[in-house]
């Protein structure tokens, strides 16, 4: 109605036929700028009782996010599985053929975290196609967001800390081998340090890798990003905010990146488990805030993938998550 609203004034005949035009144009409009959401039932994994693995918040968080009227139906996507290509370009052909035919070994299944069936293996494809397909709406709106996905633990070469197939890895080299970008960010802000992303494009100039994490945390053994950076236990709002702030600053002008790929976890909250920081939820709200904020400042197509989230109380995950997508909405559309 805001169009028809500025173009009417009082006293004037109204044309019911253009009030029609109006509205049908700006529904258009609506349509066509709108944040892409990837989910799909296949997220949501059924695993052993009391496993630690909060696959519930797969279900429930779209559920919140459409109660509240975050999003709608529309924003939803539903990505098919991907082209094994794909899955090809980044992790080794032995590995992939490996997992496929549920073929690796116990040790292996172990470091996963996950038991090895053919629905988890089809999960990762699904997932894995959701943040590649995010990252095609992210051209053309700014931003697109993955319900699931930063499974940045992912090698090419194996799995471990609940991800066996790197989304993010994957999207990057689509958007790297179709010519639809040149030189990428991924800003990883899971309280886990991105250590396979960071093997996976070590040598690669395209892309540069950003890990802002738990000092302590998993992985015992750190990667080497282009740019980590390791917090103390129990850091706090204040100190994380002012070093997230200057960093992507300076990481933006410097990498003069035109695509970022954004984990997003929220195993950075102070109610989190394994955590060990000391990130209040209104922390973790400005955090994305920051990230956001400076992609649509600078014109720079962002894909958030959710990342991890362990906190005890299943409403501080599923609340910190949605804060992601609220704040994309409002910053973006």
């Amino acid at each position: 109605m805001a169009v028809f609203i500025e173009l009417w004034k009082p006293g004037q005949n109204i044309n019911i036929n253009f009030f029609l035009i109006v509205l049908l144009v700006e529904e258009s409009f609506l349509h066509f700028f709108m944040l892409k959401v990837a989910w799909s039932e296949s997220y949501v994994l059924s695993l052993p009782p009391n496993h630690r693995f909060p696959m519930s918040k797969y279900e429930i968080l779209p559920q919140q996010l459409l109660h509240e009227g975050t999003i709608v139906q529309e924003n939803i996507f539903h990505p098919a599985p991907l082209d094994i290509k794909w899955i090809l370009s980044t992790h080794d052909n032995d590995y992939w053929d490996k997992l496929s035919s549920l073929a690796l070994t116990p040790h292996e299944i172990r470091r996963t975290g996950f038991p090895l069936t053919s629905e988890l293996v089809q999960r990762e494809i699904v997932i894995a196609n959701g943040t590649l397909q995010c990252s095609l709406f992210a051209l053309k709106y700014g931003v697109a967001m993955n319900v699931a996905g930063g499974t940045h633990h992912a090698f090419t070469d194996r799995g471990e800390g609940f991800c066996l197939l790197n989304d993010i890895a994957i999207a990057a080299n689509y958007l790297l081998e179709e010519n639809l970008a040149r030189r990428i960010l991924v800003v990883d802000l899971d309280v886990h340090q991105g250590n396979g992303t960071a093997q996976i494009f070590n040598n690669d100039s395209r892309v540069f890798t950003f890990s802002m994490h738990g000092a302590n945390n998993y992985p015992l053994k750190k990667e080497r990003s282009d740019l980590d950076i390791g917090l103390p236990d129990f850091t706090n709002d204040r100190f994380y905010l002012s070093v997230l702030d200057s960093n992507i600053k300076n990481l933006v002008d410097q990498v003069q990146p035109d695509f970022i790929f954004y984990q997003s976890g929220v195993d950075i909250l102070d109610t989190d488990k394994l955590g060990r920081l000391s990130i209040t939820r209104e922390g973790c709200k400005q955090r994305d805030r920051i990230v956001l904020t400076t992609a649509r400042q600078n014109k720079i197509p962002l894909v958030a993938s959710m990342g991890g989230g362990y906190s005890p109380d299943f409403r501080d995950i599923i609340e910190a998550h949605a804060n992601t997508f609220r704040l994309a909405q409002e910053i973006f559309f």
